[in-house]
């Protein structure tokens, strides 16, 4: 018989070594995938070259709130204590993060939600950034440009998604939304996952959440050596799931599809209100 230090030795001479999975596969990719990737860093340039909003939007994920362990690593004399299990009936609360990146003045905006990530919470976060009375000013503030996923609350998918758009940022604050979203799987290249969340992660990697109060501080308190300012604030309110739009409300928008994946890439215009 051979010992299972032996056989250790033998596999590691054969250049074998323990390997974790690695996620790679995305599946098929969709065939305008390419094309989609090209429209969108082209819009972005023009939209950025002629002084509009440009914003990155996604959902982060859900944080439960509590003395949970999580994930990562910090320096202390001591570790934390936590509790053993992530039982959801031990959480404070379950925290669910909405992050708006401005790409133009390299400024994180994070809307931490109470409730479900509905289409009404991702508008509505968007419209308490667009409210902010520090809010950085853009050149011409007609026109402005989400990038978001395919999925979600923002997905392209849901009409409610739409009917927010309109009502909330179109009809409210009587600018010209456009909608671009990125191909399904492939949202690790919205900007606001590698250019906020991921430094937020950094931020309190290793730290518990136990309040709502903490997870602010945690991602106010993130920064970068590119200079990434975050706000955050809380949006405790009930978002009711399952919302229906019937066909004639979808008829009422003024929604324009673009020519180039006319389902992932619109425009939504303010309607005229009459007297």
């Amino acid at each position: 018989m051979i010992g299972h230090v032996t056989i250790g030795r033998l596999l590691k001479g054969l250049d074998y070594s323990l390997k974790s999975n690695r996620k790679r596969f995305t599946g098929p990719p969709h065939p305008d995938r390419d094309r989609q990737f090209r429209y969108i860093r082209r819009v972005t340039q023009l939209f950025l070259a002629a002084g509009h909003p440009v914003i990155s939007v996604d959902g982060k994920k859900k944080e439960l709130i509590g003395n949970f362990a999580n994930a990562g690593q910090a320096w202390c004399r001591e570790p934390e204590e936590v509790n053993v299990h992530d039982f959801r009936q031990d959480a404070v609360g379950r925290a669910a993060p909405y992050g708006i990146y401005d790409l133009r003045h390299n400024l994180g905006c994070v809307a931490v939600g109470t409730s479900a990530e509905t289409p009404q919470f991702t508008v509505d976060a968007i419209a308490w950034w667009w409210t902010l009375d520090d809010r950085p000013h853009f050149p011409n503030e007609e026109k402005m440009l989400i990038l978001c996923d395919a999925g979600g609350g923002n997905g392209y998918r849901p009409r409610l998604w739409k009917k927010q758009i309109q009502e909330q940022l179109a009809d409210r604050f009587g600018i010209e939304v456009m909608v671009c979203h990125y191909p399904t799987g492939a949202s690790k290249w919205n900007p606001v996952e590698y250019r906020l969340f991921s430094p937020i992660s950094l931020n309190w990697a290793g730290k518990p959440l136990r309040s709502f109060d903490i997870m602010l501080a945690y991602i106010q308190g993130t920064t970068t050596a590119t200079g990434l300012e975050v706000k955050a604030c809380l949006l405790d309110q009930e978002y009711e799931t399952g919302i229906k739009v019937s066909n004639k409300e979808m008829a009422a928008l003024n929604l324009v599809r673009r020519r180039v994946c006319p389902n992932w890439n619109y425009v939504i215009k303010p309607r005229r209100v009459s007297p």
